[in-house]
């Protein structure tokens, strides 16, 4: 078994993906006419704008602050540090390239699940890759692959690698023992993920803005030590990314490392993302506003917060090594910015990441539930104590085994969307142009009649309505 999950690992990151993600990401980029750089600021004003008052599904800043939940995790502080450490500061650059390109793809994805959703016997929007897999190409058996997948690599088993990450942060910074951390985390976590994926989206609206803007803000105070520094920094990260200055790995260990490293990160094209962007209520009523909400997520995850955890690296004293490398190494580097409390503020920082991870990838598993129609009470509950037993175990015993499995199950999952997008591309292409060009003369609604193509293949009854926004309610009332 060992050797079977290792062969699909080196041929699904070794050679299809991590060239394939990069690839869409430029192929959608072109095709959508450089969307992510010509549009930036829609990208905020489709996440300030005020909700839509439909209680079907939750608002797109929940849905925003969800999807960063589950894509701010221990990557954005280990996995930089290993990125540096493997491939040298020019690793950074590559990292913000991938999420450059990756943005068009988080776009491209996050639309067609918006597209696709459907309304729940209990009146709640689901939806996600699956849904448009099945619906949009007609391959519901690509779509049950997908949904297993994603069940055991997000519902279960990433549940138990950041758990992982939690128990041996805490050990080493206060000594709290593995099993005592997985045993409250878990506790934690169950009041959360029972409460269903209104509520995660809810924790996730506080939360998340907390966690990352209290790390920005550290982020920021270092740089503002350093600020006659930071430009030499910047200038190494570019020079050592086309091996204009020695670095560990040379140019190709750089752009390796990077890209890899982005692309765990900021999860574009993985189709995890899009079960959340589906359950959100568009405003405006149009596919595209909630594409461009997830897009900003990449923007957030890896040009904000990993470029934090990078700089605050290399302007530290810190030599980056086999020996000194990962969680460790940023936690030996954030000593050096503020002493000893380093240690402590990145333990602190890890749960935060890594506990909003868990509650985010747990509602990616469950719209997958809702695909495979095993979300009655006794499929959820099941569900749910699968994932808090697997946070037991994550933070108690890792085995290598049972993580790699989970990469190679991603790994097929993975390719399963972006095979799905690609052959949607021209649908992603004509929901953009629809809605840029409505956007120019008011407010964008998708129009069914423009889109013939999709008769009986998406919820007629959903894109019918147009529901009214909270300050329209309050206009109607005075």
């Amino acid at each position: 078994m060992t050797t079977i999950i290792d062969a699909l690992n080196t041929f699904f990151w070794g050679y299809v993906l991590i060239y394939v993600l990069l690839a869409v990401g430029v192929f959608f980029t072109i095709r959508l006419g450089f969307l992510q750089f010509r549009h930036f600021p829609e990208f905020f004003r489709s996440v300030l704008r005020a909700p839509a008052t439909d209680k079907s599904g939750i608002t797109p800043i929940q849905a925003l602050c969800t999807s960063l939940a589950s894509r701010v995790g221990t990557g954005n502080l280990a996995g930089v540090a290993v990125a540096i450490t493997l491939g040298g500061p020019g690793a950074i650059f590559w990292m913000w390239m991938v999420a450059l390109v990756g943005m068009a793809t988080a776009y491209s994805e996050s639309t067609l699940a918006q597209l696709f959703k459907v309304r729940t016997e209990s009146g709640e929007f689901r939806g996600g890759p699956a849904f448009y897999i099945a619906k949009g190409l007609n391959a519901p058996w690509a779509a049950t692959i997908f949904s297993i997948c994603l069940i055991l690599t997000f519902g279960l088993v990433f549940s138990a690698v950041q758990a992982n990450s939690i128990a041996d942060a805490t050990l080493g910074a206060f000594g709290v023992p593995k099993l005592a951390t997985g045993v409250v985390l878990a506790l934690i976590s169950g009041v959360v993920i029972f409460g269903g994926i209104k509520r995660i989206a809810q924790i996730a609206e506080w939360v998340v803005p907390f966690m990352a803007g209290a790390y920005l803000l550290m982020a920021l105070y270092v740089i503002g030590n350093n600020l006659s520094e930071v430009p030499a920094v910047l200038a190494t990260i570019v020079k050592s990314a086309f091996g204009l200055e020695e670095a560990v790995g040379g140019i190709a260990g750089a752009m390796l490392n990077g890209i890899k490293r982005g692309l765990f990160s900021n999860e574009a094209g993985m189709g995890s993302a899009p079960n959340i962007a589906a359950v959100a209520v568009a405003n405006p009523h149009h596919p595209s506003s909630q594409g461009l909400v997830q897009a900003l997520g990449v923007f957030i995850d890896t040009l904000l917060i990993c470029t934090a955890t990078a700089l605050m690296i290399l302007l530290s004293g810190v030599v980056a090594s086999p020996e000194l490398t990962g969680i460790h190494l940023t936690q030996a580097a954030m000593s050096d910015h503020i002493g000893g409390a380093g240690t402590y503020f990145i333990a602190i920082a890890i749960f935060f990441f890594a506990f909003t991870s868990i509650i985010g990838n747990y509602t990616y598993a469950e719209n997958a539930m809702v695909y495979l129609k095993l979300n009655n009470r006794a499929g959820l509950t099941v569900l749910r104590t699968l994932a808090l037993l697997m946070v037991v175990w994550g933070a108690y015993a890792s085995v290598a085994t049972v993580f790699d499995a989970a990469d190679a199950a991603m790994g097929l999952m993975a390719t399963i969307n972006l095979v799905a997008i690609c052959l949607l591309s021209g649908l992603v292409a004509k929901l953009t142009r629809d809605y840029f060009a409505q956007n120019r003369e008011g407010t964008p609604a998708l129009n069914l009649t423009d889109y013939p193509e999709l008769a009986g293949k998406i919820d007629q009854e959903i894109w019918g309505e147009q529901p009214a926004t909270a300050a329209h309610v309050l206009g109607s009332k005075a």
